[in-house]
């Protein structure tokens, strides 16, 4: 796997590891919901599914590095195995993501276009 390929999906890992975490320890901070939401008003309600979307979040990104982790370090072709799947995972929740609401097409692009890059350089590297 060419080095493009492995730069973006680690932008991608520290993408959901960032936004994870954010999601998990700081949402109720007015500027961390704008940033996550485009608002600033807080739905307390949502406590659990936040909690659950961040640690699938945290978890996709320790997924894409221990795929580059195992590349380097294991088995090439499970290594590539493992990046090429969560890119393909993020990208298409990305577009599920961006269609369900087209508001927030920022955080769509912010998770989907680096792993689409990755698998794009992955494909004619």
């Amino acid at each position: 796997m060419n080095l493009v390929a492995q730069v973006f999906a680690l932008i991608a890992a520290v993408t959901h590891l960032v936004v994870g975490a954010l999601e998990r320890f700081a949402y109720d901070r007015p500027g961390v919901l704008l940033f996550l939401t485009t608002s600033t008003a807080d739905a307390p309600e949502v406590t659990l599914w936040r909690s659950g979307v961040a640690v699938y979040n945290i978890l996709l990104g320790l997924g894409l590095v221990a795929g580059v982790v195992v590349l380097h370090t294991g088995d090439t072709t499970a290594g590539r195995t493992l990046v090429l799947a969560f890119c393909a995972f993020l990208v298409a929740s990305a577009l599920v993501f961006a269609a369900g609401f087209p508001r927030l097409w920022r955080g769509a692009v912010g998770q989907g276009l680096p792993p689409a890059i990755a698998l794009l350089a992955a494909a004619v590297g």
